[in-house]
């Protein structure tokens, strides 16, 4: 397949993607809103902080190194050996599954079973629907790789509305069902995510569409482990990077999720608190999630088709050397601008946020210096995300396994300074130790990108610096916004309120303009893809 073609059908994935984020992200936010006014705020916090986190451990450990090394390099490989590969992420699922439910169960402070009803129940389902998540990962992976756009939506879709359904009923009638009602909702969004890969592959296999595409895989029977007389079971080379990113997927959970472990392991925080900082954690990364988590996926699988791993610059192909190099540029530029944006913004505007969400329960207190400097946490996570991606999908096996340690350092130095901060700052001592640690990875993977293209004329980093014409914008607007928040916010009315919004509105159209009169480049790729 051409580079621009991978370009034009990554990009589509990527935007299809962020749709499904907005849509993640929304419900959410309404189920939140939603089931504050229902549910107490101990109960969201061990549904939101410990039982997901159980359930993200378990998924993240057992396939994340798969995913890493299986969507590496063409979609043309032996495909019967990469699904034999993908298919030990059940068994490694549910040892993981059964180990930590035990440590959940027996090791884990309980909560009061009068405040958070049926929290053994709980445990049990969340590991259960992470070995069920895993039944789907050969489809998946292999959707994926051949950029079945319209399956991940719809599967997705599905699972989450299902979820959302399914929960909000309950919440109304049953309340008193407590963890019971999050447990079957969970177990509903696995299966349907998995049922509908199935159904789809079952359907689309031999038919004449697959036969015009010439897709590699004619059998169901194909999807399911196949051993293959006088051949390897998996492919080596495949295996060997797996171990080298499942080194790395070990360190790198403890990086995204350090807040969580901290507050399940260390007990610095109730199980309100928890809830709270939760709910603040969804409300902040709103927006910034559903975009940056999909480039980064999307343009991950773009990275590692058009350039080939463990090849210095001056051995690729220029043609697509220069092409990954715009594209680079180009989504640096994309997402430091998102960032700068809800940095500047959120800045202003957390207070009045949470209490028109939570009323005074979020607004007041740390709720809204923690949405403050989770606005500045989103900068350090758009630029983070697009570095690592180009990274990780140019990283020879060496490379990855130098890159591990680096990781176990930081992942030790990011525990300390979480636990400390967090005795220092409370919860907002999480958010300053995550932009310490999003720091520390920026600046690696930028200089491994300045060495990779040291060799060439590209220079792909240039995508950080904003116009100053543009910079000088956020820093009026930053200040304009500031002063407005202390002239009409939050306890002044609603009129005052609405002048607050509409100062911010002024501003942000201001920006906006800027952006497309000096970004230019940036506003036709954009519109382009």
């Amino acid at each position: 397949m051409a580079a621009q073609d991978v370009l034009g059908q990554t990009a589509r994935l990527a935007s299809s993607s962020a749709l499904l984020q907005v849509l993640f992200r929304v419900v959410t936010f309404g189920l939140n809103a939603f089931t504050l006014r229902y549910l107490s705020r101990e109960l969201i916090g061990v549904v939101n902080v410990r039982l997901t986190l159980l359930y993200s451990t378990v998924v993240f450990l057992a396939r994340e190194a798969f995913r890493r090394a299986c969507l590496s390099g063409s979609a043309k490989r032996n495909w019967t050996k990469t699904i034999n590969l993908l298919w030990l992420t059940v068994p490694l699922g549910v040892f993981w599954s059964l180990i930590l439910v035990l440590v959940w169960l027996h090791l884990l402070e309980v909560p009061d079973p009068s405040v958070v009803p049926h929290y053994q129940a709980g445990v049990v389902a969340f590991g259960l629907s992470a070995i069920i998540e895993l039944l789907g990962e050969p489809f998946w992976v292999l959707a994926q790789a051949h950029l079945f756009v319209r399956l991940k939506v719809i599967a997705e879709s599905l699972s989450v509305v299902s979820k959302c359904i399914l929960t909000v009923t309950l919440v109304i009638l049953y309340p008193q069902w407590g963890l019971y009602i999050f447990s079957l909702a969970q177990l509903l969004y696995v299966s349907v995510l998995v049922m509908c890969y199935v159904i789809y592959f079952v359907m689309f296999l031999g038919s004449p569409e697959a036969t015009k595409k010439s897709f590699p895989v004619a059998r169901v029977k194909a999807l399911l482990p196949n051993f293959v007389e006088d051949e390897t079971f998996v492919n080596w080379k495949e295996a060997r990077l797996t171990w080298s990113f499942f080194k790395q997927s070990f360190l790198k959970q403890i990086l995204t999720e350090g807040e969580r472990y901290v507050m399940t392991f260390l007990n610095v925080l109730n199980f309100g608190d928890q809830g709270v900082y939760d709910i603040v954690n969804n409300l902040g990364s709103l927006v910034a999630r559903f975009i940056f988590l999909p480039i980064e996926e999307s343009f991950y699988v773009f990275f590692a088709k058009v350039l080939e791993r463990g090849k210095t610059v001056k051995d690729q192909k220029q043609d697509d050397v220069a092409m990954a190099a715009n594209v680079l540029e180009l989504l640096l530029k994309l997402v430091l601008l998102i960032g700068l944006t809800i940095t500047v913004f959120g800045y202003a505007y957390s207070q009045l946020a949470l209490d028109i969400y939570g009323g005074s329960m979020l607004s007041s207190g740390t709720g809204p210096d923690l949405l403050r400097c989770y606005s500045l946490y989103v900068l350090f996570l758009a630029v983070n995300g697009v570095t690592e991606c180009f990274t990780f999908a140019l990283m020879c096996k060496e490379e990855v396994d130098r890159y591990n340690f680096v990781m176990l350092a930081l992942s030790f130095i990011f525990l300390c300074i979480s636990y400390f901060l967090t005795h220092w700052y409370g919860s907002v001592g999480f958010i300053l130790a995550n932009c310490f640690n999003m720091g520390i990875r920026i600046a690696h993977s930028t200089h491994y990108i300045y060495d990779y293209f040291k060799e060439s004329s590209h220079r792909p980093l240039t995508g950080l610096l904003p116009s100053p014409a543009l910079l000088l914008i956020y820093i009026i607007s930053a200040v304009i916004t500031a002063f407005s928040e202390v002239l009409f916010c939050c306890d002044k009315g609603w009129m005052a309120r609405l002048i607050h919004i509409s100062t911010g509105a002024l501003c942000f159209a201001a920006t906006l303009i800027t952006m497309f009169c000096t970004e230019t480049k940036l506003i036709h790729f954009v519109r382009n893809q």
